[in-house]
């Protein structure tokens, strides 16, 4: 099968092709990717889906996503194991409608992630690629204790040994990351120490593992550096010194632009306050959405200057919010100053090498999976156009496409 659009982004950052095609073979892999009358020249007996005005790119990447989630819903109390379970079907299911095609869950109930994941393989449904953390850890008391008292999101484990084996018992459990919660939203006094974020990096490290790290505010983001967190969820108020260390250490930032923006924009009125509409979450934390949008819209570029690594990432677990819209996490990106060729390398390839899996998706290439999103325009123009979606594919398999008919 051979798939043309007038505009290919490759997702490497740079390469946009025009004219060109991609040939995917039998096993689901991209074969070629070449100019178009070419490629359909030498290979007569192949399909053509010619997309005309519309851009060909890797299928999308959500670096932080809650598939189980449900703790902010009005009706919370009502959710079960088997209503969870059927939420978090939808949510995966949902992110392949706006182009996702792989997820990384940050903590759902114990064995979730790992079971859909497994049914998925099974080909008893059809969802994204999914790695996941089973549960956070949390401290007593921590950010997350509390939707552990809800229903088992985080774990608790306080103390260097009490990590390790909470760790060791995650892994055990088929977590391919380790998460911990390091800080609230408004509170400035971290949450672990330091000895425990070190010993639980060291840990995970050990045993071969990658961890990431909760770290919204105050100098939790520091400790979170110093320490060695391979990703660093959130870090809302991340100064141009600690990204830089981030950049020599090696560490990525996650900075979930659109958990906070989206919101604040949503339900702010004509005076920046909350409006009638806004939920409680929202309400009880409106400063600090407030200040977060801010804050991101300030500093996103400089810090995406200094070269430090940033992949995209959603969080969305309010009740009523869009599910896995990586599209625009990175539509905000290029508001706030880079391009939309940028954005979709933050979208796709980044996220691809922070999961190890860039050798098998991530970036449109011969001998990768053909996990491609197909949208209308010129998405290396246009970053929006992402959000108009005409095809999804997973190993050249189509696993979504809207109802209106097309070619």
């Amino acid at each position: 099968m051979i798939l043309t659009a007038k505009t290919i982004v490759t997702g490497d950052g740079e390469t946009v092709l025009r004219g060109h095609a991609v040939r995917i073979d039998a096993t689901g892999k991209i074969a070629e990717v070449s100019p178009r009358q070419a490629l359909a020249a030498a290979h007569p007996e192949e399909q053509i889906l010619d997309f005309g005005d519309a851009t060909i790119l890797p299928g999308l990447i959500d670096m932080h996503i809650h598939l189980g989630s449900y703790i902010h819903y009005p009706d919370a109390l009502r959710f079960n194991d088997h209503l969870i379970a059927y939420k978090a079907l939808y949510a995966a299911q949902s992110a392949l409608t706006v182009g996702v095609t792989t997820v990384r869950d940050m903590s759902s109930d114990h064995l979730l992630c790992e079971k859909l994941r497994y049914a998925g393989q099974k080909g008893y449904v059809t969802i994204p690629r999914i790695f996941h953390c089973d549960r956070g850890l949390t401290m007593t008391g921590g950010h997350g204790d509390q939707i552990t008292n809800l229903k088992n999101e985080c774990e608790v484990a306080d103390g260097v040994d009490e990590i390790r084996k909470v760790i060791r018992k995650q892994l055990r459990a088929g977590a391919d990351w380790i998460k911990l919660m390091s800080s609230h939203r408004v509170m400035t006094r971290p949450e672990y120490t330091q000895e425990e974020l070190n010993a639980a990096v060291e840990e995970t490290h050990r045993l071969e593992r990658k961890c990431a790290i909760h770290a919204g505010v105050g100098p939790s983001v520091g400790m979170a550096i110093e320490a060695g967190f391979d990703t660093i969820e959130h870090a809302t108020y991340l100064t141009l010194e600690q990204a830089a260390e981030m950049k020599r250490k090696g560490l990525a930032w996650i900075p979930t632009i659109i958990t906070y923006t989206d919101a604040y924009d949503r339900y702010k009125d004509a005076d920046g306050n909350p409006g009638p509409d806004a939920p409680l979450p929202v309400r009880s934390f409106w400063s600090f959405f407030k200040s977060a949008a801010e804050s991101y819209k300030t500093n996103f570029k400089a810090i995406y200057d200094l070269g430090v690594t940033i992949a995209a990432g959603t969080d969305m677990v309010l009740f009523g919010a869009p599910p896995a819209p990586v599209a625009k996490e990175l539509a905000f990106m290029v508001d706030y100053g880079i391009t939309p060729v940028q954005a979709i390398r933050l979208g796709t390839h980044n996220g691809a090498k922070l999961l190890d899996i860039d050798s098998t998706v991530g970036l449109v290439k011969a001998g990768l999976n053909a996990d491609l999103l197909v949208c209308d325009g010129d998405a290396s123009a246009d970053i929006r156009s992402l959000q108009r979606v005409r095809r999804v594919l997973m190993s050249g398999k189509t696993v979504y496409r809207p109802e209106a008919p097309e070619c």
